[in-house]
């Protein structure tokens, strides 16, 4: 494990699960891979590529929504008990890529007024019994640079998305997070900074993530 030396030693008691969250394009997977790898970290990673009902979606929504939210809320429902109540003894602290409430906020983007009162009473009845992150990271990016990150990534089946789509997304998280009362939320505004390539600004990113203490609420930090 490489530490860093603008980090407080006891930054990992504090935040033992630790959640990295963003729009489609924003970098949440690859910089939960870069965290987990310096202090040794155990990772959870959302499996969407694995979900046969993704690439349906993308080139027919109304027909393929509601199946492909209900199979996201099953999988990440149980990835996330499994994984978050068996932690890894070897390891210093849980990072995920997503959490359990994406599915509200990518379903109600998706799903008719009658799917989604539906699916949102099963949400409730899950979301209460699972753990809730010691802090919760939102990488906000805008619209038009969350089109070039996944034009130049080149998935596919992503090459359809719409800007419409991804804002009503983006609108979504930021709905859900003034509802919160339970969680610390940090967004983290990283459209003018490469956390991926450029050193300083992932140095910048960790400082910010591990070396202050949040309230309960929205925390915002632009670089």
């Amino acid at each position: 494990m490489i530490m860093h030396p603008d980090i407080p030693a006891d930054s990992f008691n504090r935040i033992k699960f630790l959640v990295i969250e963003g729009n489609i394009g924003a970098g949440k997977t690859s910089l939960v891979k870069k965290i987990a790898e310096q202090f040794n970290a155990k990772t959870i990673f959302e499996q969407f590529a694995e979900n046969p009902f993704l690439p349906k979606f993308y080139e027919n929504p109304d027909k393929y929504s509601f199946p492909l939210e209900l199979s996201f809320l099953a999988d990440r429902y149980h990835q996330l008990k499994r994984e978050i109540e068996n932690p890894d003894l070897f390891k210093t602290f849980t990072i995920a890529d997503y959490y359990f409430m994406k599915s509200l906020i990518f379903s109600k983007s998706t799903l008719q007024d009658d799917e989604y009162a539906l699916y949102r009473q099963i949400f409730d009845i899950i979301y209460s019994t699972l753990p809730r992150p010691d802090l919760y990271v939102y990488l906000h990016v805008t619209v038009d640079n969350l089109l070039y990150n996944i034009k130049t990534r080149g998935r596919n089946y992503e090459q359809n998305i719409k800007a419409e789509y991804l804002e009503s997304i983006q609108n979504g998280y930021f709905n859900f997070f003034r509802q919160q009362q339970d969680l610390k939320i940090l967004i983290i505004d990283t459209n003018n900074i490469d956390f991926v390539n450029n050193r300083e600004d992932y140095n910048q990113i960790l400082k910010t993530i591990f070396s202050k203490q949040y309230e309960i609420g929205i925390n915002r930090v632009i670089f």
